[in-house]
């Protein structure tokens, strides 16, 4: 079995502020911080003599080619995205950046954000755009029953609340 995979369909372009700051915030700590303090321990380490057997060196020289990477990948996305910084028009539908409060079929309330693929974090109920269970609820109102395929199987939900925070400028 090869090692080829087809490429994946690019996620979605949008990001909230606070998503967009976040990852700003990451790139200048990368930059401006653990950049110049890696290059310090490499340049260390470089002059320690025979780099071949120099466990420190090569430590360095790894962890300097990951933060660049990084650094080069922040920098594109933060050029591509579009930061969503208004609210729609209909606030009692459900859009990007969204919080909707679902009920599934044994009455558990779930409380999601729908957010940027960059953004994704379960524990704090950030959602991606391009999730099924994201897609499945856009452009749904309160009272609006829907269906999404999980990977555990089919669940059904209803949209108990959908809110919108202000952005602020």
């Amino acid at each position: 079995m090869g090692r080829w995979r087809p490429p994946q369909k690019p996620g979605a372009k949008y990001i909230t502020p606070e998503g967009w700051k976040k990852l700003d915030e990451e790139l200048d700590l990368l930059w401006r911080v653990r950049r110049p303090d890696v290059t310090r321990h490499l340049s260390a380490a470089a002059a320690e003599g025979d780099r071949s057997e120099n466990a420190e060196y090569i430590y360095r020289k790894k962890e300097l080619g990951e933060i660049d990477r990084r650094v080069r990948f922040l920098r594109k996305r933060l050029e591509q995205v579009t930061v969503v910084d208004r609210l729609p028009d209909d606030k009692q539908r459900v859009f990007f950046g969204a919080w909707v409060t679902v009920e599934d079929d044994k009455g558990v309330e779930h409380r999601y954000r729908i957010v940027g693929p960059d953004e994704i974090d379960l524990s704090n109920g950030l959602i991606s755009l391009d999730s099924p269970l994201a897609r499945a609820m856009l452009k749904k109102t309160v009272d609006d029953e829907f269906a999404v395929n999980l990977p555990s199987g089919k669940a059904v939900y209803c949209i108990t609340e959908v809110a919108y925070q202000t952005v602020q400028k």
